[in-house]
């Protein structure tokens, strides 16, 4: 499995991509504005799109995807998504008000996205990796993904909150290798943490003690202007832990 980080910021400026990720360069798991660094010839080779959850920057790149690849490709575009995702996407975004529905053009029969119900539990086997969602816990729908193959698991919480169902399924695992999961916000903005559903470090480095497995963090979804003083809460919270902090463009492998 060879992972290529297009975007892991919690928001946008200069050098900084929201959430997606380009797996085995055929997948992306959400698409967010990292997707608009794809060149045209390496959306055309997009095969599907899991998504963890509808906010806008894991689901905006989509939108440009689809429309850049209207005319270009002779069959859709997977999106897999729990139901109230593909639900707010057609009512949200691929509406005919906000964008067209790429669902229907540029025909019913051949339309540019395929929207794929899944259900937490049940795996999708794709280009040799077992993606398998899991709930998490965010202020709307959400799941997170783990990714495995012949060469290990790696486990993508996409955003979520301190929460035991998390770590009962990771504590499931045989085997967890790395586990990307974010921390949005700083310590003293805890409070804010809370009622938007983002981890801060200190948060996680005490839930992190629910966790039977040792795996390498990788840290994402830092919010804009608060990355230097998360880096610093986090030599103190992950003090046990072996963790780097995800950038735009990071090659992640099995």
């Amino acid at each position: 499995m060879r992972i290529k980080v297009l975007g892991c910021s919690g928001g946008i400026g200069p050098g900084l991509r929201t959430t997606a990720l380009l797996v085995n360069d055929e997948t992306l798991v959400d698409a967010g504005t990292g997707v608009g660094d794809l060149s045209l010839s390496r959306m055309r080779r997009i095969r599907r799109v899991l998504l963890t959850h509808a906010h806008l920057d894991h689901v905006c790149g989509l939108a440009f995807m689809a429309d850049n690849l209207f005319g270009l490709i002779d069959r859709p575009v997977d999106v897999f998504a729990l139901d109230e995702t593909l639900d707010a996407l057609r009512k949200h975004i691929f509406n005919w008000w906000i964008w067209p529905d790429f669902g229907e053009l540029p025909s019913t029969n051949a339309p540019i996205i395929n929207y794929r119900a899944i259900e937490t539990g049940h795996a999708i086997h794709v280009d040799g990796v077992r993606y398998t969602p899991f709930p998490v816990l965010h202020t709307v729908p959400a799941v997170g993904y783990v990714m495995q193959d012949a060469g290990g698991t790696i486990v993508f919480t996409g955003d979520t909150y301190a929460d035991d169902s998390v770590w009962n399924a990771l504590n499931a695992l045989p085997q967890l290798d790395r586990l990307m999961i974010e921390i949005a916000f700083t310590d003293e903005q805890a409070e804010l943490g809370r009622v938007s559903r983002h981890f801060t470090p200190s948060l996680l480095g005490q839930e992190l003690h629910k966790l039977r497995h040792r795996p390498e963090l990788l840290l994402t979804h830092h919010k804009p202007g608060a990355e230097a003083r998360i880096e610093k809460e986090c030599r103190v919270a992950l003090a046990d832990w072996s963790y780097r902090h995800l950038r735009r463009g990071d090659i992640i492998t099995t």
